[in-house]
């Protein structure tokens, strides 16, 4: 016994050192800014009224024609982004109506509205700002876009401003890599941000006249910055570089 409390005194130690060299290794842990877990306030409540309003009910009836009656479950996530389009933002209530409406427990909304990053489970802004700052739009400048946007939108990622016009969050990825750095606007996409071009496009959602969508540089959809590289002479027709006795 006494040579076995020896033994175990001997490994603590070491045990520890083995421990803290893994600590300094190790990744920092990513937190997210958003809770995914309710919480009630005075807006976010079971006891808040939501009804979906006579022209989206419409909508909601014609989602739901498109399931069997068995299988309406299966519209819980564009029901709840109809609710989300028409209250502006996931709370509670809407997930309620939903369950509701699919005739599930309200469980089973409460588990697709938390996965998906798409459902605000918080008021926004009216123009709800994702920038991109995944590895593409970082090549392109996207970082140099989110300082711009903090700067001149006076608020930090993951905040709004005081009179509620915009939400400013960070996403990855866009999905529009060719025309980075990218960001969107409630629905449209505004891409080859420069920070000039990022002002003007705040500075036009301000006034209530925002910019048309897309490039922001002159491009009209993808296409190359300069000359074409590619497709430049007649396709070459049936046959080209086959054996002439195949």
């Amino acid at each position: 016994m006494f040579g076995r409390s020896l033994l175990k005194q001997a490994a603590a130690p070491a045990l520890r050192t083995v421990a803290a060299k893994r600590t300094i290794t190790s990744s920092r842990i990513a937190l997210s800014d958003k809770l995914f877990v309710h919480r009630d306030t005075s807006d976010n409540n079971a006891s808040v009224k939501f009804e979906f309003s006579k022209e989206n009910l419409e909508r909601a009836e014609e989602i739901l024609a498109k399931y069997p009656p068995q299988y309406k479950k299966g519209a819980i996530m564009p029901l709840l982004d109809l609710g989300q389009r028409q209250l502006g933002w996931t709370s509670l209530p809407v997930m309620n109506a939903v369950a509701k409406m699919v005739e599930v427990p309200p469980m089973r909304v409460y588990e697709v509205a938390t996965f998906y990053t798409m459902y605000n489970r918080e008021p926004v802004g009216k123009y709800f700002i994702q920038l991109c700052t995944t590895t593409p739009c970082q090549l392109c400048g996207s970082t140099e876009i989110l300082k711009t946007l903090e700067s001149t939108l006076g608020i930090k990622v993951g905040e709004t401003t005081k009179d509620g016009k915009f939400t400013l969050v960070e996403v990855e990825c866009a999905g529009a890599c060719v025309n980075a750095p990218v960001m969107a606007v409630n629905d449209d996409y505004y891409e080859d941000l420069t920070s000039d071009t990022t002002v003007k496009v705040i500075e036009s959602l301000k006034a209530g006249k925002p910019l048309k969508a897309g490039p922001q540089s002159g491009r009209h959809t993808c296409e190359p910055k300069g000359r074409l590289t590619s497709l430049t002479s007649e396709p070459t027709g049936p046959g080209f570089m086959i054996r002439p006795d195949l």
